[in-house]
């Protein structure tokens, strides 16, 4: 299988391409705004883009999308929930002609897709498992670090673990591309991701006092973010929990 992606250096978020073979149909999933590797990748390995598939709403995510639609004259298929988001939001205004169900399996370019529901970082929010073997998960799952429950069109903690949970039901060998910057796998994972191996009763909480989005908090996990950051599990006075970046919280 071929997968080629680039990294926009705004927002460092990945869209795909993916293949069976060269010469043949290819998926393209999420856009960045980076296009121009991808498209030279298309012509250079005379791939033919049969369709775009979308894990999520952020902007980040579907930048440029318009553009590539028209390039390839395909359509473009999303969750319900993202469609609605996208129109509320109003980044792109063009038609997503196929609605996909949130844990179904279909074929597009040649390559067997198992969408998986992933929501917590965002309402509709789906991942994909190509071939069996390799899951492209938005901003969920990513190398040592998990998506936030702050951003807009978010759910909840409990949505984003569950989420973790069907991804860490895959095979240990499955290669996690995720929405941003590096790849991983989902042992690798399950083995030293702070916040997953919490989530599985491996670590125990910080219990560290702290301000979190100027509000009171207990720091409960404290770990790497994708951009060099870190990001924080803090559980509110209310005795809700999210994750949130680092940066929006003061410890002592």
């Amino acid at each position: 299988m071929l997968i080629f992606h680039t990294q926009d250096p705004q927002w460092m978020a990945d869209a795909y391409v993916v293949a069976k073979e060269w010469g043949g149909p290819a998926l393209w999933i999420d856009c960045n705004g980076a296009h121009d590797d991808l498209h030279a990748f298309v012509a250079e390995n005379d791939l033919t883009i049969e369709g775009v598939i979308l894990t999520h709403h952020h902007v980040d995510h579907i930048y440029g999308l318009d553009e590539v639609l028209e390039q390839y004259g395909v359509d473009v298929a999303a969750s319900a929930r993202t469609i609605e988001l996208i129109g509320e939001d109003g980044h792109f205004t063009g038609e997503i002609a196929h609605t996909l169900a949130e844990d179904g399996a279909f074929e597009l370019a040649g390559l067997q897709v198992q969408a998986i529901p992933t929501s917590g970082h965002a309402g509709g929010h789906l991942s994909f498992l190509v071939e069996g073997t390799d899951v492209f998960t938005g901003d969920v799952l990513f190398k040592g670090t998990v998506g936030g429950t702050r951003a807009p069109g978010h759910t909840d903690l409990a949505d984003l673990q569950a989420s973790l949970g069907r991804l860490l039901d895959l095979d240990d060998a499955v290669v996690v591309h995720p929405g941003h910057t590096l790849a991983t796998t989902i042992g690798a994972e399950r083995a030293a991701n702070p916040f997953v191996r919490y989530f599985r009763g491996e670590d125990a909480s910080l219990d560290e006092p702290v301000t979190a989005w100027g509000n009171p908090a207990t720091l409960l996990v404290w770990g790497p973010d994708y951009d060099g950051g870190h990001k924080a599990l803090v559980r509110w006075a209310d005795g809700s929990e999210d994750i949130v970046g680092g940066s929006k919280v003061e410890r002592g």
